[in-house]
């Protein structure tokens, strides 16, 4: 039962921040524990680099790269060391040797992704080559600590309460889709401008967007999504969320034109029913069901009468109601483009998150009938 619900990815979602706390310490323990088991020499080095490739990152994408790089750069960096050391030269071209290949290392990662691992190569080099006494021995072991604190710190992220990249997006976005349904139906409904909520709600989504774009590379690394497919989704809720924002301010600032939006028959329940859906595609994203939401087109034609003579008192044409119909339509537009492209990936749905949906209160026949609340913490 505990060990079903330490692996419970709404609880390790939930409470991501303690069982990371709770990951790096047992890990250092376990680290602890060999390096004194083994009476391995110079064991500091193998706790620093248990701690460094676990660093901030909760979850296994985001050590599995950095591991990775990690790894890399410490066998290229500490066999360029164990190769200055051993062919016979003297001690200003080892220094020299060591500083050409840190210059490379750095030139060719430089502004790259791989850039920890020209870090590493460097780090691991230095330790090697040491003060300029050239131990063999002190060199040799300095590299295994280093190796053995990186696999210790990957092994435990993986098998102790793992938490995947891909569940933190999930979960993101389906945030952001929450957030942005009760932004777009708080709109249809409200009869003030946007209060200090509405803001908080836009800041909310928009840093969610910046998270989810620094989930890439780790999302990538756990092999479910690419890179492209993750680019797609992060463009499109932006170009949702400010299609909202717009909507926000043009509905409120076009006040001439407020009775001819508001004489609009059926206007209020295509922008109800579209909010709806997007609550349903949060809903369907979040408990890892298969992407099914039927999204119906803003349907124009009936409201361009009311839309093209539109007038203010001093008889200029007003454009603001056409505008408005048309922000309406592009959302609904850039929503039902989201749905088919979650729709598109096979390795979305999660049975995961199904199986342990209802024990979270996420069951549901066909999805939610509202806009569902964003969870704190999430």
């Amino acid at each position: 039962m505990i060990l079903s619900r330490l692996r419970d990815p709404y609880f390790t979602h939930r409470h991501r921040r303690k069982l990371h706390v709770l990951r790096v310490g047992i890990a250092l323990c376990v680290t602890f524990g060999i390096v004194q088991l083994f009476a391995i020499q110079h064991g500091g080095w193998a706790l620093v680099s248990t701690v460094m490739v676990m660093g901030n990152l909760p979850h296994i994408g985001g050590v599995l790269d950095k591991g990775r790089q990690r790894l890399l750069g410490t066998l290229l960096g500490a066999g360029g060391g164990l190769l200055l050391i051993l062919t016979p030269l003297s001690a200003g071209a080892v220094s020299l040797g060591a500083l050409i290949g840190i210059a490379a290392a750095t030139w060719l990662t430089f502004g790259k992704r791989h850039g920890y691992s020209g870090l590493m190569f460097a780090i691991s080099l230095l330790l090697v080559i040491g003060d300029g006494t050239h131990d063999l021995d002190i060199a040799l072991w300095r590299s295994f600590d280093v190796l053995l604190g990186t696999l210790v710190g990957i092994a435990v992220t993986v098998l102790l309460m793992p938490q995947k990249a891909t569940d933190i997006m999930r979960f993101m976005l389906a945030d952001n889709l929450d957030r942005m349904a009760r932004l777009y139906h708080a709109h249809t409904s409200a009869t003030a401008a946007p209060d200090i909520d509405a803001r908080a709600l836009l800041k909310a989504t928009s840093g969610l967007l910046v998270k989810q774009r620094g989930l890439v590379d780790a999302i990538h690394r756990e092999h479910r999504l690419t890179r492209s497919e993750l680019d797609d989704s992060i463009s499109l809720q932006r170009r949702m969320l400010s299609t909202i924002e717009l909507l926000l301010e043009t509905h409120w600032t076009t006040r001439a034109g407020h009775e001819r939006i508001d004489a609009m028959v059926g206007l209020r329940d295509q922008q109800h029913a579209l909010a709806r859906d997007i609550g349903t595609l949060a809903f369907q994203v979040r408990t890892g069901q298969p992407i099914e939401v039927a999204i119906t087109p803003f349907e124009l034609q009936r409201h361009a009468a009311l839309a093209s003579d539109a007038h203010a008192e001093d008889g200029r044409t007003l454009f603001s109601p056409s505008g408005y119909l048309w922000l309406n339509r592009e959302l609904a537009r850039l929503t039902s483009e989201l749905v088919q492209r979650l729709g598109g990936l096979e390795r979305l749905p999660s049975r995961r998150l199904r199986k342990r949906a209802p024990a979270h209160g996420l069951a549901a026949a066909n999805g939610p009938p509202a806009p569902q609340p964003t969870r704190k913490g999430s």
